[in-house]
């Protein structure tokens, strides 16, 4: 199986949680998968930025990147969490290649337009090469993808832009050709209102959790992300699951842990 994880910033910025995943990915690769891993890296933009004195401008969950914020995601993205990782991978027995988009032109941004607001360097992932992607499989290596990219018309003096690593993961797990999209988080997956884990849930429920605020705050990001790579990727399992054990990415593959989104009533799909 090809698996797509996605992995937010705050799983990164420890050792022991970052060698815990690690060790998760070693342990998929041991059973057989090829793994990918899309990362994110909030948190060490935002220090990142107080330290450079870059004031912080938000709009409906999306970092406002003017032309010095997009240096700074270029900086930490592709360059510190990227490479941290990397290492941390490397010494975890997993051979692994840190690449943006920039690298062999896998992806290419074009903006992210919203009503009555500029973005700036907000971008949406618009053409994928996945040529070295494969290669790197092939080669036995597990491509780490920072999620920053440059225009879809390559100017030399722009800056990249920066895309949300959710949203990034699910036309990337589409053009890679994967099997399975896992989004690790720090929760154990999405709960329903008597506040026990939903292992199955289609678009309506969604919006039913939604609706009634069960389903609030930092979630709904969550299930937009699960929702749009559900969309995008009709026939591989999507799931939300836990990042805080040692075979996370083998566990995500079980029923009976986190949460499955599915078009319909979910079946199941084994490990």
């Amino acid at each position: 199986m090809r698996i797509l994880v996605k992995i937010g910033g705050a799983q990164l910025e420890e050792t022991g949680p970052r060698s815990q995943l690690c060790q998760a990915i070693a342990a998929a690769r041991k059973q057989g998968h090829e793994v990918i891993v899309v990362h994110g890296g909030g948190n060490q933009i935002r220090q990142l930025g107080k330290e450079l004195g870059i004031e912080e401008r938000y709009h409906d969950g999306l970092r406002v990147t003017d032309a010095r914020t997009a240096e700074a995601v270029l900086m930490v993205l592709a360059g510190s969490v990227n490479r941290t990782l990397v290492a941390a991978l490397q010494s975890a027995g997993v051979p692994s290649v840190g690449i943006c988009g920039a690298d062999g032109g896998t992806f290419a941004a074009r903006a992210l337009e919203k009503p009555g607001v500029d973005l700036g360097y907000v971008g949406q992932v618009d053409i994928v090469r996945p040529q070295l992607v494969r290669t790197l499989l092939e080669g036995d290596f597990v491509p780490v993808i920072a999620t920053v990219a440059p225009g879809v018309h390559g100017y030399a003096a722009q800056p990249f832009f920066n895309i949300n690593a959710d949203h990034a993961a699910a036309p990337l797990c589409n053009a890679f050709q994967c099997d399975a999209m896992i989004f690790l988080t720090d929760v154990d997956g999405v709960r329903g209102k008597d506040g026990t884990v939903q292992h199955g849930l289609t678009p309506d429920d969604c919006d039913e959790l939604v609706k009634t605020g069960v389903a609030s705050g930092g979630m709904i990001p969550k299930l937009d992300a699960a929702l749009l790579a559900l969309r995008e990727n009709p026939n591989a399992l999507v799931k939300i699951a836990p990042a805080g054990q040692r075979d996370a990415v083998l566990a995500a593959l079980r029923d009976d842990v986190g949460t499955t989104f599915c078009h319909s009533a979910c079946a199941a799909h084994g490990s």
